[in-house]
């Protein structure tokens, strides 16, 4: 059975504008959520000395950090360690990543001995028609020349930007897809992207959540809105109504 209800989470970066973890736990909280996908905008990954007061704050709120990122991997190995030591002391499972396309198979091959040894999923993030990880072509490159410990973050917003129907990425990739950040936009006539409330743009919720059924997915969805910074917990609230209505 999947669980999606419980597996809802939100992106840290919703609440960009709010620097103090303890004001950002109770949001999530007053979203009638308990989990967050936590991103380097509340906590520095590189500073260890922050890791369990940061992680305390949201444990106190009953908040579970359920994934970090995204994380940019680029070859060095002291840093990403980092990453992982706080998936690891949080007990998170997931890590959404970025890769640095000149060292490639040097980042492949650091994240994958750090996630064997951490026992940890790597998903990355395909953000948009501008990135190189944005497009089914590439993704398939990546995950035929790494382990399964690396996987797919699916964006569904950005994987409209790429012109590509989310639903056919959930197909293509659904022995490696580890998490989603569901994100809806619209787009203006020069094709600038523009979030909107999930389900209020191009986004069809009734059938993403059906073909998720139908791949049996059961990890991280992890709502992200970048609109109204300022005040973003109304719009996200919509967006998990229709979310959980269309369940």
């Amino acid at each position: 059975m999947n669980n999606f209800s419980e597996n809802l989470g939100v992106q840290s970066y919703c609440f960009r504008n709010f620097k103090d973890n303890k004001v950002v736990a109770k949001m999530v909280r007053e979203l009638g959520l308990n989990k967050i996908e936590l991103c380097g905008v509340h906590i520095d990954f590189l500073d260890e000395s922050k890791f369990k007061d940061v992680i305390s704050i949201y444990k106190d709120e009953g908040v579970e950090i359920y994934s970090i990122g995204v994380q940019y991997f680029s070859n060095n190995e002291t840093n990403e360690r980092k990453y992982f030591e706080f998936v690891k002391i949080c007990g998170a499972k997931y890590i959404s990543a970025d890769f640095d396309i000149n060292k490639i198979f040097d980042c492949f091959r650091i994240a994958e001995k750090l996630a064997d040894e951490y026992d940890i999923k790597i998903a990355i993030h395909n953000h948009g028609g501008w990135h190189w990880l944005g497009n089914i072509q590439t993704l398939e490159y990546v995950f035929k020349n790494t382990s399964e410990r690396i996987g797919l973050c699916l964006d569904t917003a950005w994987a409209l930007d790429s012109r590509i129907d989310p639903l056919k990425m959930i197909d293509t990739f659904s022995k490696r897809l580890y998490s989603l950040h569901l994100k809806d936009f619209v787009f203006e006539r020069d094709r600038r992207p523009i979030d909107v409330v999930l389900g209020e743009g191009n986004i069809d919720i009734g059938k993403l959540v059906n073909k998720l059924k139908e791949v049996n997915f059961k990890g991280p969805l992890i709502i992200e809105y970048e609109g109204e910074p300022e005040n973003p917990v109304p719009s996200i609230k919509k967006g998990i109504y229709n979310f959980k209505n269309a369940l």
